[in-house]
């Protein structure tokens, strides 16, 4: 049996409303693969942040391994775009999945053999984030790949938001469980396990062939057109910048839960699956409103809305003290940091051309990932300070509020 036979029988099907996507076989094969991927991550991502504070007890070593997971992809993210354009895309997510599943692996190996230290987190975590750097552009510019009418892109958009956070649901909950009774080591190998899934559905899918650019100039010219691109688009290049300012200052407050989970509510690697999950609700809820929408009409507005509503959430944080009204707010603060992300990457990916793509999505990539690294150990280090985490997520609520009135501000003037 091969690859075309097993695509042959799944025909494409009509799919209307929120859900119109997935009439497209290949988007299909994506959208079941990365759901069991995705749990996989997110139980990673909470058996991580426990372990950090559980070896160290320490607040800026959280956000230090946070900064190392996603440095890379500022730094290597504009020369990961060329490549992404002129890289068979398929074959790329292959091989960034399969290095990713590695890297899960070895981390697996040393926390369950009892050897693990910091360095050694910290080195794996940055592995990660290298691997990261070409894979989160490759990924976003495949969609356009896998859905087959145009038409329904920005809905495919919409719905891996959603399903990046259904999994949020789901995997940060096991976790929890999974931490308190066998420990963290268990979390990393399941996730390892969980890539399969993802490298099967994209080994089995049938991509009609798609016309790269044949003649490639050097690196740094190509890049130079990107940057060219974008900034003779203010629409986009003040979509960049909201982004980039919510990964500095708002979403960063991710990093400190393990702090609210144990010093803040006197919880254990349970409460901090709580709070994740709760986080994933509001996040879902945006992804599903912003797959349900026809229009990209009023999508502009709607980022800098949702950064103001982000901020508001953060202040919410920061007073919360008992964990009802932390669970009450988290899902406020996952659906408006979703509908900036998710809502500015749909108006990148519709106004973005084929050519520069990959280099538009890498882009993306460095203000959305590689900026948040930067606020990571900015709320790690303040977090240590007088401020503490809660007045550390009470300023980046602040900045963000500020931000959202001054992108509104610029958005309506001519």
């Amino acid at each position: 049996m091969n690859e075309n036979s097993e695509l042959e029988a799944a025909e494409s099907v009509p799919v209307s409303g929120m859900w119109r996507a997935l009439g497209s076989p290949n988007y299909r094969l994506w959208f079941g693969g990365q759901f069991v991927s995705l749990v996989g991550l997110w139980m990673a991502h909470v058996a991580m942040g426990w372990l950090v504070y559980r070896l160290t007890g320490s607040k800026l070593l959280l956000g230090t391994v946070a900064f190392a997971g996603q440095i890379p992809a500022f730094f290597l993210g504009p020369v990961a775009g060329v490549m992404v354009d002129r890289w068979d895309l398929r074959r790329t997510l292959i091989l960034t999945q399969g290095l990713a599943a590695l890297q899960a692996a070895a981390l697996a190996a040393v926390v369950i053999s009892g050897v693990v230290e910091v360095w050694q987190v910290i080195a794996l975590a940055a592995a990660l984030g290298v691997v990261n750097a070409f894979d989160m552009p490759a990924r976003h510019a495949f969609v356009v790949q896998m859905v087959e009418r145009r038409e329904d892109l920005p809905n495919a958009i919409a719905l891996n938001s959603s399903l990046f956070n259904a999994s949020r649901l789901v995997g940060p909950a096991v976790a929890g469980v999974l931490v308190a009774t066998v420990g963290e080591g268990i979390c990393f190998a399941l996730n390892a396990v969980s890539f399969a899934a993802v490298i099967a559905a994209l080994w089995m899918m049938r991509v009609p062939p798609t016309a790269r650019r044949g003649e490639h100039g050097r690196i740094l010219h190509e890049l130079a057109e990107g940057l060219r691109f974008v900034w003779q688009r203010r629409q986009i290049r003040t979509i960049l910048g909201m982004i980039a300012v919510v990964s500095l200052v708002g979403i960063p407050y991710g990093v400190l839960m393990p702090v609210f989970a144990r010093d803040i509510l006197h919880g254990g690697p349970r409460t901090l699956g709580f709070l994740t999950t709760a986080t994933g609700v509001g996040a879902l809820a945006g992804g599903l409103v912003l797959a349900a929408r026809r229009s990209t009409a009023t999508l502009h507005r709607g980022v800098g809305a949702a950064a103001g509503a982000l901020g508001v959430g953060l202040v919410g944080l920061s007073m919360a003290r008992e964990l009802w009204m932390t669970l009450a707010v988290l899902p406020v603060i996952g659906f408006a940091a979703v509908s900036v992300v998710a809502a500015g990457n749909t108006l990148l990916q519709t106004q973005a051309e084929d050519a520069n793509r990959g280099r538009v999505m890498a882009l993306f990539s460095m203000a959305f990932q590689g900026i948040m690294p930067l606020g990571s150990l900015l709320a790690g280090a303040a977090a240590q300070t007088q401020l503490g985490a809660p007045g550390t997520v009470a300023v980046g609520g602040a900045c963000c509020i500020v931000a959202s009135a001054v992108f509104l501000a610029l958005r309506n003037k001519k």
